[in-house]
């Protein structure tokens, strides 16, 4: 028999905002006009025996801990490059920054990206449903990743399929939250060892000043218990460390 039910109700959330759902294991929340912070990855950057290790290791530690320690053994194995990484290749780069940028101010606003060898973070401002934008820049880059795939040598695997069907998503909580992700994708590839500095990686708006309409809209300064900050937000440069991005 065919279920019915709307994710609110299969959740237990019954007469919650149509805007929130669940994939699981967060809520998530999807509206005009919010910062979402979201990253995606090609599908063979995370081996499946990986991943199924992963799952056991889950399944011996606390609810409450699981989350954090997926992410932090998930974004280990991306930085380490694991996979074809076609996205090291230059115009295979090159063509996702363009798809990123082309709806630009028209389906969403971009404010940070990066674009890594085998994943890709953005931080917008959604003008439309966020599945429909990741949606249309997978389909349009993956379309010219195949059909390039061996004049390239990119080494794609799989001859029908570049990413990965999923992808994370969180909405920005408030201005501590905002500048920890916009800290945590321009620092990515300095802490995956490829470049020194942020701004020396081509492939990321880390060296692009931020545009006065990219601050931090009213709805994201609701504080819904984000982590109090170990160092003042308005100077992120001093900090050493990478923050987990929580989403």
């Amino acid at each position: 028999m065919k279920n019915t039910k709307s994710p609110a109700e299969a959740n237990g959330d019954v007469g919650a905002p149509k805007e929130w759902y669940s994939r699981g294991y967060l809520p998530h929340r999807d509206a005009k006009q919010l910062l979402q912070a979201v990253t995606f990855r090609l599908a063979d950057s995370l081996p499946q025996e990986k991943l199924k290790l992963l799952e056991e290791e889950l399944s011996n530690l606390p609810e409450n801990q699981r989350h954090t320690h997926r992410r932090e053994k998930i974004e280990k194995w991306l930085d380490a490059g694991m996979g074809c990484c076609a996205l090291r290749n230059p115009k295979c780069a090159e063509q996702m920054r363009d798809a990123l940028h082309h709806f630009d101010g028209q389906r969403y606003r971009l404010i940070a990206w990066c674009i890594m060898p085998n994943h890709v973070h953005v931080l917008m401002e959604t003008l439309t449903p966020i599945a429909r934008i990741i949606q249309g820049w997978k389909s349009v880059t993956a379309r010219w990743a195949l059909a390039h795939n061996e004049d390239l040598k990119l080494g794609i695997p799989d001859t029908k399929h570049l990413w990965m069907r999923d992808y994370w998503d969180r909405y920005i909580r408030n201005d501590r939250h905002f500048e920890n992700v916009v800290l945590y994708i321009h620092q990515n590839p300095v802490q995956a060892g490829l470049c020194q500095r942020a701004e020396d990686w081509p492939w990321s708006s880390a060296g692009t000043p931020r545009s006065s309409s990219a601050s931090t809209p009213h709805s994201a300064n609701e504080d819904v218990g984000a982590p109090s900050p170990t160092r003042n937000p308005s100077s992120p440069k001093k900090r050493e460390s990478k923050p987990l991005l929580n989403f």
